[in-house]
């Protein structure tokens, strides 16, 4: 427990009830889905189904984390192997208290157990290429657009 939240894995069994994909979907609606267009906004909402989702986990190719404030989440990170952050999202009523870094060393933590490498990848959105700069990210490119898309790729090189 960190300043009153509790980070935890979410399975596929409890995905959809977590609330972690709605939340995914609300703070991605506000903060990404003006910079992008409608094939993005797409693509993203695709991405993003119950179905699609909670196949990834059980195929343990996508792994998510969610930061719980009294049984209600408040912000989600997921990875793909082998240490890729794939989702970061943090309600707006609790950006900027420390629930993203707390979700994001729970995941380098996951990769260093696993014996994962430990370069971490993103595909930073506009809108968090500062955030990820303040966890330790550097861009590796410029800013590009896949299937609408937009992205800068970034990389940190965990301790």
């Amino acid at each position: 427990m960190k300043s009153g939240y509790d980070i935890r894995p979410i399975g596929a069994e409890e995905i959809e009830e977590s609330g972690a994909l709605d939340l995914v979907w609300q703070v991605f609606s506000r903060f990404e889905a003006p910079e992008y267009t409608l094939e993005g906004i797409g693509e993203f909402k695709a991405y993003i189904e119950p179905d699609v989702v909670k196949e990834k986990i059980s195929a343990g190719t996508i792994s998510f984390w969610g930061s719980f404030i009294n049984d209600t989440v408040v912000g989600v990170i997921a990875m793909r192997p082998p240490c890729h952050v794939s989702l970061l999202f943090v309600d707006a009523d609790y950006h900027r208290q420390g629930i993203a870094r707390a979700l994001f060393d729970t995941a380098i933590q996951a990769c260093k157990l696993a014996g994962k490498p430990l370069e971490v990848t993103v595909n930073s959105s506009p809108y968090a290429v500062n955030v990820y700069r303040r966890l330790g990210f550097a861009p590796t490119d410029t800013e590009q657009t896949v299937n609408g898309i937009r992205f800068t790729p970034m990389k940190y090189i965990a301790n």
